[in-house]
């Protein structure tokens, strides 16, 4: 029988990979009432926003006002993810004490999504890392599009151990595998997430995913079953990678939330309170996104047995 554990930690990742997605601008006011909500909703990790060029991700140029305008809280970590060295310096001039920087498994995802073949973001990710610590900020490494590429189809599992290998000894705090376009099935998680838990040791490993072709939740189970405890999500599964044409969004933090604590794995959340942002997020975007179990939560009239 699988031990499972008696707690995950789930990063809510809606504000920066499921609005940026969103042609719709939410007014910075609006991004504000919202992240209070996940919080009360008991969410403690927060990644916001990212630094980018406004004119690439219009969504994200309100970052620096988002950031001093939000009323932080003592026991939530805000962050952001930066992909060069700019939008690290940003983030330290905004405030911040924690920052996610990645790249791309893939030479193809990397050149469209930020206009760096993968030796350049490579060349300039120990100089995120170096500008991260010097400035006293937390830093999570990651590899995009670690379980496969709908570019350049199959990754070697190999380049991605190098990858990882590369940037914990680079100094990264922690590691996030990301499924960026969404081709992870639950074996290909289990084999390369306990490499790399094991390449990481007593430093936290993330688990990105995407619910392209509906393994979402199974990917999610087979990855808690060899030990990760860490999980990237966004409400009511927005998200999705802007560069692929039909990519779905991330895993419902809804869904996998509720699913956790049906199992007994408590995740500190309210899925009631969770519900309800999500379907507010519906309300203002004028649209249904991916994720189920928001559409039940918090109504009487059905049991939901978590």
């Amino acid at each position: 029988m699988t031990a499972y554990p008696e707690k995950v930690v789930i990063e809510e990742q809606g504000f920066r990979d499921g609005f940026q997605n969103e042609k719709l601008i939410v007014p910075t006011e609006k991004k504000t009432e919202w992240i209070h909500a996940v919080t009360d909703a008991g969410i403690r990790q927060i990644q916001m926003i990212s630094f980018v060029h406004p004119k690439l991700i219009p969504q994200m140029a309100d970052a620096e006002e988002l950031c001093a305008r939000l009323e932080k809280k003592a026991n939530v970590v805000y962050s952001a993810l930066v992909l060069n060295v700019r939008g690290m310096k940003r983030a330290v001039e905004a405030g911040l004490s924690h920052v996610s920087a990645s790249l791309s498994a893939s030479d193809t995802h990397s050149r469209k999504n930020t206009g760096t073949t993968l030796g350049e973001a490579r060349k300039g990710f120990g100089e995120m890392v170096r500008i991260a610590k010097q400035s006293g900020l937390g830093i999570r490494g990651g590899i995009q599009c670690a379980f496969g590429c709908r570019f350049e189809g199959k990754i070697d599992r190999n380049a991605v151990f190098d990858l990882v290998r590369e940037q914990l000894d680079f100094g990264v705090d922690e590691m996030t595998l990301a499924d960026t376009t969404g081709m992870a099935d639950p074996r290909s998680v289990q084999e390369i997430s306990e490499q790399v838990l094991f390449l990481a040791g007593d430093r936290q490993v993330y688990l990105h995913l995407h619910d392209t072709e509906g393994k979402g939740l199974a990917n999610a189970f087979a990855a808690i079953q060899v030990g990760i405890r860490h999980f990237e999500t966004a409400f009511a599964g927005m998200g999705g990678c802007p560069f692929i044409t039909g990519a779905s969004g991330n895993i419902s933090t809804d869904d996998l939330a509720l699913m956790l604590e049906q199992m007994g794995i408590g995740t500190g959340i309210s899925l009631h309170k969770l519900g309800a942002l999500s379907r507010s997020l519906e309300k203002f975007f004028g649209k249904s996104f991916s994720g189920k179990a928001h559409r039940i939560l918090n109504r009487d009239d059905i049991r939901i047995m978590a």
